[in-house]
């Protein structure tokens, strides 16, 4: 049985992803002639024997390529802020706001003004709640549309690259407008009108249940129903990865589908096709199906096509060796989507599944399935630290125990019983929301677990995001540490992770000061860093219940800077644009002492009111209020003044 895939292609295909990495950190687009020189010396290459080199420059050509394609489906500069006429189908399930609805849409033609090319995919906002549009419908629609544009600060997420890469390169909102109206219903045969009407029957299914987006989310990835204080558990114990459709999820789903198959057909003695082409394609068949169930998902589309590599070499009667059949997978996504190499979810994945496999495969005494289990948990949360720490600043402490219980409970059981429910709901309502009831009764027995896993002191450390010189090392810190007990000096894994772990942003020399002015829109927010001490001089804006800038710019950024408290928050006024964020911060991080011209609107109880002639020092460096004198009728006008 011949090898799948073959073990020298495994370095060009590493080479090759290196490639499409490299090109992400060009600060400009060559132009098309470059682009196809390097596509053509790769090619020159590959034919005189040199695949290493030829696989890298095959990789950069690539990515730049679709760059440049991706580049050119964009608005016109004219047409931002200009009011067009346009129909289209929305793409995705709507996302209910506090004020109306978000969503997808792919334009099909402009009516007004003509001539005008728009991109493929616009994401728009529709301010009137009692709209209630379905996906997968025709609607004409009075738009006003700008390119995409997001935050731009350290530690804080991009939102413009996000955009870029789900393929969105225009932003809008609804006008109101008496030509908004649906032009035409969606198909019955459409994917979107089925997810549409699987979303309508588990919501009313659901009602009233604390736990019910997390059961649709578990059901059909549909995450935008999660309320925010249920993201901080998931994200203070480790385990946000099981509640979506995620390639845990999808390979969960294809195994039992496989074993299934496979054991059905030698039990029942069907013979005519091969078991295991048969289960592998019933496998895949139950993978993407599941896929369609989240709308064909980034991560899910990376998991699909990893297993579908898997698949084939079944099918194919080949050799299939896990750690190359990985870097297969990896290629392939890469290929299928450059852009997903800029994402964390890309490397958690594949780095994930490669520490599964690391720890797992070639043992001779592996232990009982609750000591794999245990060792899974260990081997992936110690793996991926470092990379968490690059990405997110922080590491679950608790996340081996957490998913020591949420892995066997929510991967193996609850989600299953959450598509068996779904499905019943289809064909027999009544039983279906009895299963959902069940599913949801267990999923309250175990949140109750986690939310006391993440109230504890140390369930989570916070650290300024590492060098990513050390981040090589760490990994193979990592590896060494779970290598096999034969391998000696396995204990030079932790030197080889030391630096990661203990970097440290410098602060100022005392009597020395750093100023941030942070891009948080046409708000205003400053920090001010002293040797020992951090201010914060206004907070943002909040644009929704759900998002502040509060909690996605400044905690971020402050993270960033290992910076664990605020000594002394100032809130000018009470504007939206200058106080939206305060509640945020008082709830995710200490504040020492605030000071606002409207101490009342503030949640901290001992908040002072800003005058005139209040002075301190901090590390050689003074701080002195210079107004308000008094209280002045205009809230602007009484806005509190530092001097530093």
């Amino acid at each position: 049985m011949k090898s799948y895939p073959p073990p020298f292609a495994i370095r060009t295909i590493l080479v090759s992803v290196a490639g499409i990495l490299a090109a992400q950190q060009f600060p400009f687009l060559p132009p098309a002639p470059a682009i196809g020189a390097i596509g053509a010396l790769a090619i020159a290459l590959w034919l005189s024997g040199l695949r290493t080199p030829a696989g890298f420059l095959f990789g950069l050509a690539w990515a730049l390529g679709f760059a440049a394609v991706r580049l050119q489906d964009t608005l016109p500069a004219e047409w931002e802020g200009r009011d067009l006429l346009i129909e289209g189908r929305l793409m995705d399930l709507p996302q209910r706001l506090e004020k109306g609805l978000r969503f997808g849409f792919e334009p099909e033609r402009v009516a007004e003004p003509a001539g005008v090319l728009l991109p493929h995919s616009l994401r728009l906002s529709w301010f009137d709640s009692s709209v209630l549009p379905q996906a997968g419908e025709h609607w004409r629609l009075r738009v006003r549309l700008k390119q995409p544009h997001g935050f731009f600060n350290p530690g804080g997420m991009d939102y413009e690259l996000w955009l870029f890469s789900q393929g969105i390169r225009a932003t809008g909102y609804v006008r109101e407008d008496g030509e908004n109206r649906r032009i035409a219903a969606a198909s019955p045969y459409s994917l979107q009108t089925w997810r549409q009407i699987l979303h309508h029957r588990l919501t009313e299914a659901l009602a009233g249940s604390p736990m019910s987006g997390i059961i649709i989310a578990l059901a059909m990835g549909a995450e935008d129903t999660i309320p925010p204080e249920q993201w901080e558990v998931f994200r203070r114990t480790g385990t946000a990865h099981l509640v979506a459709i995620s390639g845990s999820h999808i390979s969960l789903i294809a195994g039992l589908v496989f074993l299934l198959i496979h054991r059905s057909c030698a039990l029942l003695g069907i013979l005519r096709w091969p078991p295991p082409s048969v289960a592998a394609l019933s496998a895949f068949a139950a993978a993407w199906f599941y896929s369609a169930l989240s709308g064909f998902a980034i991560p899910t589309q990376r998991a699909l096509i990893m297993i579908f590599v898997i698949m084939v070499g079944v099918i194919g009667q080949r050799q299939v060796r896990p750690l190359h059949t990985l870097a297969v997978a990896l290629l392939a996504v890469a290929l299928y989507d450059p852009s997903a190499v800029l994402a964390p979810g890309f490397w958690l994945s594949y780095t994930a599944v490669g520490l599964i496999l690391l720890t797992v495969a070639g043992r001779l005494h592996a232990g009982g399935w609750w000591m794999q289990v245990w060792k899974i948990n260990w081997a992936t949360s110690l793996g991926l630290a470092p990379l968490l720490l690059l990405f997110f600043r922080q590491v679950s402490l608790i996340s081996p125990l957490a998913n020591l219980l949420a892995v066997p409970s929510i991967g193996f059981l609850l989600t299953p019983l959450c598509l068996v429910g779904m499905a019943l709901l289809m064909i027999h309502p009544p039983l279906g929301k009895f299963v959902l009831g069940l599913t949801e009764a267990m999923l309250q027995w175990i949140w109750r677990l986690l939310e006391r896993f993440s109230e504890l002191p140390l369930a989570q450390w916070n650290h300024p995001a590492p060098p990513s010189w050390t981040l090589p090392f760490a990994l193979v810190g990592a590896v060494l540490l779970l290598a096999p007990r034969g391998i000696p000096a396995r204990w030079l894994g932790l030197v080889l992770m030391l630096p990661a772990f203990s970097s440290h942003t410098e602060p100022p020399n005392a009597g020395h000061f750093r100023l941030t002015l942070l891009d948080v829109g046409q708000a205003l927010s400053a920090i001010v860093q002293t040797h020992h001490h951090v201010l914060v001089f206004d907070t943002g804006m909040q644009l929704s219940e759900t998002f502040d800038t509060g909690s996605a710019v400044i905690e971020p950024f402050l993270r960033q800077q290992g910076l664990g408290k605020i000594d002394v928050l100032v809130v000018s006024h009470g504007d939206n644009d200058h106080i939206g964020g305060a509640a945020s911060l008082f709830k995710h991080m200490p504040i020492e002492k605030t000071y606002s011209s409207v101490p009342g609107l503030l949640p901290m109880t001992l908040a002072q009111a800003c005058r005139e002639g209040q002075v301190w020092e901090w590390d050689g460096v003074k701080f002195e209020m210079l107004y308000p004198f008094g209280t002045v009728g205009n809230e602007n006008d009484n806005s509190c003044v530092l001097k530093v």
